[in-house]
């Protein structure tokens, strides 16, 4: 059962004569979460976005096909899980039922060998789920099994938040799976699926964010691991209707505007410098990548004090990805799956049909007889090069889908980045709060701490109204209630078992 964290009290909105302001910046999850909680309490509030277009690293922008086609491109496919309570509460503003985001019916993981796992069948009833894909699963075979040592994975049934990081932040993914000894099958689909979550590397991931996300999937939600996906591009379905709905709540918008200096007013407040213009205001919400956020930080001298500064300065940031989108002249069989997770073909860690399930992508598709295909590669080398990764990713497309080794592509589009947050090793203590050590001045995103059983595009969210939340309070203004799931495991019977390590 979600657990609910009900917003404080305080007067509904903000009086007309007493209006704090707000500079956001960043338009990502949690720039725009914390904007909309602000704005719904009538704090005015400006959000500042350097990309032309909102959404982060959820973005999406318009291109053109050889074919003459106008498309939207984007970074690459992301899931809604049920658990995104709070990514999901932001979306219902624009969106009550959820109708624009429907389900994909299953969420297959293949490993080159030929194994295949599913969460279709898995029970969703904690601990019946991960006791359910265990037995479900292939990679999890019985001779294997009983060589593994389970008091080295009773952990895995008591965790609690925070208390997972003093515990397993400085041991690696790798290390803590290689101490069950956990069948290699099993590793690669049941384990690394959460590394590639966070595009990481397991021998360099914290063994907490994957103990965590265990718990969050398995042990501590009833949502189980499947998920929903926008029916249109992230730009139509979800960005352009939030910005209107901050339109409508006296919202500022000005995307492609980098915010390039943050200063401390004397008395009192910030002014927020861009290269065409100055905003006073009387709170400041960071929502910044964490290249972009050390870089600002640094340039920034009367924010926080040494100790933060230096926290923000070593902020890591994951390894470089590719997306690979291409639009083929024919079809992949109707039966391959809207999303498959992938191990043991090479570089390529998952595909995504987008002609299944998007309908732009779908639109196309029917009208030139082809589809459109999304491939990812994460955790890549630095000097990669480039061609010819993307030409091993088509590679192992034709070897994974046999159909669409005569294909001829009519389009690509390749996506490199080296932007999302990076969790190693022994880096909890060193990831932002929300608070800071300048009063007014807030951190969002998916890097920072929350105290809560979160991760990922729900952390980011969780963390928008937490920090809206901090700034409410101090102007009497009630907060935005939270649901997340509990931050223990639910069955007491596997947390005594596990006090058993």
């Amino acid at each position: 059962m979600a657990r609910l964290l009900p917003g404080h009290p305080g007067a509904e909105r903000t009086a007309p004569s007493d209006t704090p302001r707000v500079a956001v910046v960043g338009g990502g999850i949690a720039g725009l979460t914390a904007a909309t909680a602000l704005a719904e309490r009538g704090v005015r509030v400006t959000v500042y976005e350097r990309e032309a277009q909102l959404g982060g690293r959820l973005r999406g922008w318009p291109t053109q096909l050889a074919d003459g086609t106008p498309v939207t491109m984007s970074r690459g496919f992301h899931a809604f899980f049920r658990q995104y309570y709070n990514l999901r509460a932001l979306m219902r503003r624009t969106d009550a039922d959820l109708g624009g985001s429907p389900a994909l019916p299953d969420y297959p993981l293949r490993h080159g060998s030929g194994r295949q796992d599913s969460f279709r069948r898995v029970p969703r009833t904690p601990p019946l789920s991960a006791l359910g894909f265990a037995a479900l699963s292939p990679s999890f075979g019985w001779r294997e099994m009983t060589k593994t040592h389970p008091r080295a994975a009773l952990p895995l049934l008591d965790v609690r938040v925070p208390d997972v990081y003093g515990r397993f932040d400085h041991v690696s993914a790798h290390d803590f799976l290689e101490a069950i000894h956990f069948p290699e099958a099993a590793r690669h689909l049941a384990f690394e699926v959460f590394s590639r979550s966070f595009f990481a590397d397991p021998r360099e991931l914290s063994a907490a964010e994957m103990v965590l996300m265990f718990h969050i999937y398995f042990l501590g939600s009833a949502e189980g691991l499947l998920f929903d996906v926008p029916n249109e591009p992230f730009l139509q379905a979800l960005w352009t209707p939030l910005a209107e709905h901050l339109d409508r709540l006296g919202a500022r918008i000005h995307t492609g505007t980098a915010v390039e200096a943050v200063s401390v007013r004397p008395a009192g407040g910030f002014t927020v410098g861009t290269a065409d213009s100055e905003e006073r205001c009387d709170a400041v919400v960071l929502a910044l990548d964490p290249g972009a956020l050390r870089s600002l930080v640094g340039a920034c001298a009367d924010l926080g004090d040494t100790p933060w500064r230096e926290r923000m300065a070593r902020m890591a940031t994951a390894p470089p990805f590719l997306v690979s989108r291409l639009w083929l002249d024919r079809p992949v069989r109707p039966e391959r799956a809207g999303f498959l997770g992938t191990s043991g073909y090479g570089t390529l860690d998952n595909v995504s049909v987008l002609s299944a399930w998007e309908g732009e992508a779908a639109r196309w598709a029917a009208r030139t007889g082809g589809s459109v295909v999304e491939l990812h590669a994460y955790v890549l080398a630095a000097d990669a090069d480039r061609t010819r990764t993307q030409e091993e990713l088509l590679g192992e497309l034709h070897r994974l889908y046999p159909e669409t080794g005569p294909a001829r592509v009519i389009d690509a589009r390749h996506e490199w980045r080296a932007d999302c947050p990076s969790f190693p090793v022994g880096s909890y203590a060193d990831r932002p709060t929300v608070d800071t050590p300048t009063p007014g001045l807030v951190v969002v995103g998916d890097t920072g701490r929350t105290g809560l059983p979160v991760a990922l595009m729900e952390r980011a969210a969780t963390s928008g109204f937490l920090a809206a939340n901090t700034l409410l309070r101090d102007w009497g203004l009630r907060g935005h209630d939270l649901w997340t799931i509990p931050p223990t495991g639910r069955s007491r019977l596997l947390r005594a078992a596990a006090r058993l390590a």
